[in-house]
């Protein structure tokens, strides 16, 4: 209850911030941005496209990919009519096809251009249930996969800026609170949804998804503090509840009545970018690794998200699914792990 009262009168928690505070807010006080060199993925629109405006409003370069360019075009030219000293690069991404992401880490390294900060933000929730090119679950492929293998493509490149500039790299995932409502075997569920529509729950879908995002965070955390030339850290935010294109493919009277009845807890924009934000460039999150946040602060995952010997199990599966034929790894009868 007295979460609740905080969470709506916005009161501050330990870092200062709370869930009023806007993204601008948080930044304000963060050293220029012009030598930090940012990827943000879905910053064509809602609270990538804010987190990418402050960005830049702060002087960060911006690489900009999207599975549209031409939405991709437009988000830059909005915030370059705000900011005109911007540097923005566009480039094509989808992340439901790991050809794709593959493609994009290609033409990104071809550009010679440091990377200090990876936010993978893009968000998918999709009533219909759908199977992208690989064989995966559309939400789980676009949501997760795709950005797990575009961290770790990344990531050397990552080590190198760091090592080259002494700036601590950074990792965000963009997660949600609806991780918590998964349980059960995380890959079988995987495998069902990805071989029979039958099986498919979107919300579900979704927070198998979201819960991906921890999993892998906690991972990744755990490798990187074993690799000693590695200076990059990963940490993982929960946005806040907030109505933007996510949540469009499931408009209709039920939708438009569970946002009307939880207006209060509706953030704006501006205040669910405030989390990603700060885990980005805040200076009081140097070292800090392996986290979850909400609402500026550090929060607690579900008790599945924080199981280690999952996170380490998801790892092996994601592995496979990106350098074999997925749809073997997804064999339920054919795979003792599952």
């Amino acid at each position: 209850m007295l979460d609740t009262v905080k969470y709506l009168i916005g009161a501050a928690g330990a870092s200062g911030y709370g869930s009023k505070s806007t993204a601008e807010e948080v930044t304000e006080n963060c050293p220029d941005l012009r030598s930090i060199t940012v990827i943000i993925t879905g910053a064509t629109s809602g609270i990538g496209a804010e987190t990418a405006r402050v960005l830049a409003k702060r002087r960060a370069r911006l690489v900009l990919p999207a599975r549209s360019l031409k939405a991709a075009e437009e988000a830059k030219a909005r915030i370059t009519s705000e900011c005109p000293d911007s540097e923005i690069v566009v480039m094509a991404l989808d992340l439901s096809s790991l050809k794709s992401v593959r493609n994009f880490v290609s033409e990104f390294e071809s550009l010679k251009l440091p990377l200090n900060l990876l936010i993978n933000n893009a968000g998918k929730f999709a009533h219909e249930h759908a199977i992208s090119e690989d064989g995966i679950e559309m939400t789980f492929a676009t949501n997760y996969l795709g950005h797990f293998l575009l961290t770790k493509l990344l990531l050397k490149k990552m080590i190198e800026t760091a090592k080259e500039t002494g700036v601590q790299g950074r990792i965000v995932n963009v997660s949600s609170s609806i991780h918590t409502w998964f349980a059960g075997d995380m890959i079988r569920y995987l495998a069902q949804i990805s071989r029979n529509k039958s099986h498919y729950d979107a919300t579900r879908a979704y927070a198998l998804s979201k819960l991906a995002n921890v999993l892998h965070t906690k991972e990744l955390a755990q490798r990187l503090k074993q690799q000693t030339d590695a200076n990059v850290t990963v940490n993982c935010v929960h946005p806040g509840i907030v109505r933007t294109r996510l949540t469009r493919e499931r408009e209709g009277f039920l939708t438009d009545l569970v946002f009307f009845l939880t207006s209060k807890l509706l953030k704006t924009i501006p205040q669910a970018a405030a989390t990603t934000c700060y885990v980005s460039v805040h200076p009081r999150l140097e070292d800090v690794s392996g986290k979850y946040f909400a609402d500026c602060n550090e929060a607690w995952t579900s008790k599945l998200g924080s199981n280690s010997n999952e996170a380490a199990r998801l790892w092996a599966i994601s592995e496979l699914l990106v350098s074999t034929d997925p749809k073997e790894v997804l064999d339920i009868n054919a795979k003792p792990w599952i």
